[in-house]
């Protein structure tokens, strides 16, 4: 196994990864060796607890001025992979020709007017997004701010063959032998590329991070003004699950000392994963929307030598995700969300669901190109429900090619309570979804202006 080790950060080195994230490679390495899994038993943790909830308010001037000291980074590096894409997510259409990408740009500019403030918009991009994106974003050549960089690239590093745990060779596609490191892999990328640096410098103090296919994650004033006040050192925005979210990760208390903590599904046993999905025991799901100091992450970076020691998250999986039987291999990540548990006093805030809308299949982008969301001058898309309806596809719907060739206009879905298609079925135009409807195994076609009951 250090054979392994020896190899991986050989091949690191060669390909120019930093100093920094070859020394968090190797913790990693080691902790693998040593069977670490970065689980989290149920017995060790406790429910969150009370914390403070967002309020809808005008925002303060105090909100405002706070606001004016905050970058907006957004996480960019995901392919979408698992709906059958090869380029960033974040290229897809939403709306009316729209992108992801388009509609945060045009959400930070919108803001920028209105509060006349700098905002900065700092993407994470990985090898495989970075020059798709920003080819993109040239639509937008006020976007960037003098001084400060429009993106930055999360670091790399080799797959590991499952079975030795050396790096794995694929010559069919060398670009497969990579990874990216998880999303935890900002902090050090920050530090190492200069950017957290200039940040400072240029007078900026706070930063908003949020996945960019969370397009409810907008410019908030009025949490830049909550987060100022609370004086800590980074708080997570959670949110009441629903139905559509149950799996997804959640913050607790850790029994041993207090401190709260992220907990992913990738970190939970099955026998434990019964408590994790009980909205009963942990009712709120982790937005991935991360607020912190730049000045104290700086300070502490520095410390720990851009080490912040997050806990491992072990992915097997096929080095070619499109070949099942491609060797099987393993990914050593980290999520950025975990670094709660690295500062003294990091905090939570409740906010509404509204500010998480995560498309992570196409189930959810359906809902979020269907009627039930409005978008404002702001480009912020508001649901027009209260609760939102429950869309689940079949996987004659899970690549986005298939899905847009099977529903190529938006459905109805505001008087929906679900939507089920387990068959194979074609939707015309202008379908319309009433109550809770299932459409069966037998598959069809749905004629244009079809109200479904």
């Amino acid at each position: 196994m250090t054979d392994g080790l020896a190899l991986a950060t050989e091949k690191m080195r060669a390909a120019g990864v930093t100093d920094t994230a070859v020394a968090i490679f190797a913790d990693y390495y080691a902790q693998l060796v040593a069977g670490t899994t970065g689980l989290v038993s149920e017995e060790s943790i406790m429910p969150v607890g009370e914390v403070a909830r967002y309020e809808d308010a005008e925002p303060t001037r105090e909100d405002v001025d706070a606001f004016g000291r905050t970058v907006m980074i957004r996480l960019n590096g995901g392919l979408g992979t698992s709906m059958g894409l090869s380029a960033a997510k974040t290229l897809l259409p939403v709306r009316d020709g729209l992108t992801f990408l388009d509609l945060i740009a045009r959400q930070v500019l919108a803001a920028r007017a209105r509060y006349g403030v700098r905002l900065p918009l700092l993407f994470l991009h990985s090898f495989n997004t970075r020059d798709d994106c920003l080819a993109a974003l040239r639509a937008y050549p006020d976007l960037a701010v003098d001084g400060l960089p429009l993106d930055m690239v999360q670091s790399q590093e080799p797959k590991l063959r499952a079975d030795d745990l050396t790096p794995v060779s694929w010559p069919a596609d060398p670009r497969l032998e990579w990874c990216p490191p998880g999303h935890g892999d900002i902090y050090p990328t920050l530090l190492d590329s200069g950017v957290l640096d200039a940040l400072i410098d240029a007078g900026f103090r706070y930063a908003n991070v949020s996945n960019s296919d969370n397009l409810g994650a907008s410019p908030s004033p009025v949490l830049a003004g909550w987060f100022a006040r609370s004086g800590a050192p980074f708080a997570a925005e959670i949110t009441p699950r629903t139905p559509m979210d149950v799996k997804g990760g959640h913050l607790a208390r850790r029994r041993s000392d207090g401190r709260l903590i992220l907990r992913e599904s990738a970190q939970t046993t099955p026998e434990d994963m019964r408590y994790f999905t009980d909205p009963s025991i942990h009712p709120y799901a982790s937005t991935n929307n991360l607020w912190f100091d730049l000045r104290i992450l700086r300070d502490v970076l520095t410390e720990r030598g851009g080490v912040l020691g997050l806990p491992i998250i072990r992915n097997t999986k096929t080095v070619d995700p499109k070949d099942p039987t491609s060797p099987e291999v393993v990914q050593i990540e980290s999520a950025m969300g975990a670094a709660i548990e690295v500062f003294e006093g990091a905090t939570a805030i409740v906010v509404p669901r509204s500010r998480f809308l995560p498309v992570k299949t196409t189930n959810e982008l359906v809902l979020l190109r269907s009627d039930v969301y409005e978008w404002g001058d702001d480009d912020v898309p508001r649901a027009t429900v209260n609760t939102l309806p429950v869309v689940t596809l079949s996987g004659s719907y899970k690549k986005i090619g298939d899905l847009e060739a099977r529903m190529p206009s938006p459905l109805g879905l505001r008087e929906a309570r679900s939507l089920s298609v387990t068959g194979d079925w074609t939707f015309g135009a202008g379908v319309t979804v009433v109550g809770e409807v299932t459409l069966g195994d037998e598959g069809g076609h749905v004629p244009d202006g079809t109200r479904l009951t």
